[in-house]
């Protein structure tokens, strides 16, 4: 069986995180999104809301399945059986980026193989960063998070942030 991860924080997930999605789905016959549980990182958003909002995005793509995991991600992949790992990239930048990862895993999984995926040019200027600014600015989240979870974001965000 040919499985996939697309892993990420998602914090929160958006619609060029949904684009890759759709578009690498089709590709295997499974696809798991997995949300990242990194200690050392600091998220706005709990796991519980995130691995939400994932799952309402995706819950119309057959193939596709959330999970959470808090290792890295290659030992994920090898519990799962999963032998291709899914990336998303915006910029030269994020290509050199990936390009090193993916040899690191290679090492430590000489299974894996990643797969970048660049990202459409309508979605290539979004990131979860962006949409956490918005956030802190009242901003409309339209056409930056699928439509699917933008209210509950919208609300979630102001509620974390006092804007109300």
């Amino acid at each position: 069986m040919k499985k996939a991860v697309f892993a990420g924080s998602f914090d929160p997930f958006t619609e060029g995180h949904l684009d890759l999605v759709k578009r690498a789905a089709p590709l295997f016959q499974e696809l798991i999104i997995l949300l990242a549980e990194n200690t050392q990182k600091k998220y706005l958003f709990s796991l519980e809301n995130r691995l939400e909002w994932v799952r309402n995005a995706v819950a119309e793509i057959p193939n596709v399945r959330v999970e959470t995991y808090s290792g890295l991600t290659v030992d994920f992949m090898k519990q799962v059986n999963a032998t291709y790992l899914i990336r998303g990239i915006r910029s030269a930048l994020d290509f050199e980026y990936e390009r090193s990862v993916a040899y690191n895993n290679k090492k430590m999984y000489g299974l894996s193989e990643t797969i970048l995926l660049p990202c459409a040019m309508e979605h290539s200027t979004i990131s979860s960063s962006l949409v956490r600014e918005l956030l802190r600015f009242s901003a409309s989240l339209k056409g930056f998070v699928p439509e699917s979870i933008r209210e509950s974001v919208e609300r979630k965000g102001k509620e974390i942030l006092c804007l109300e």
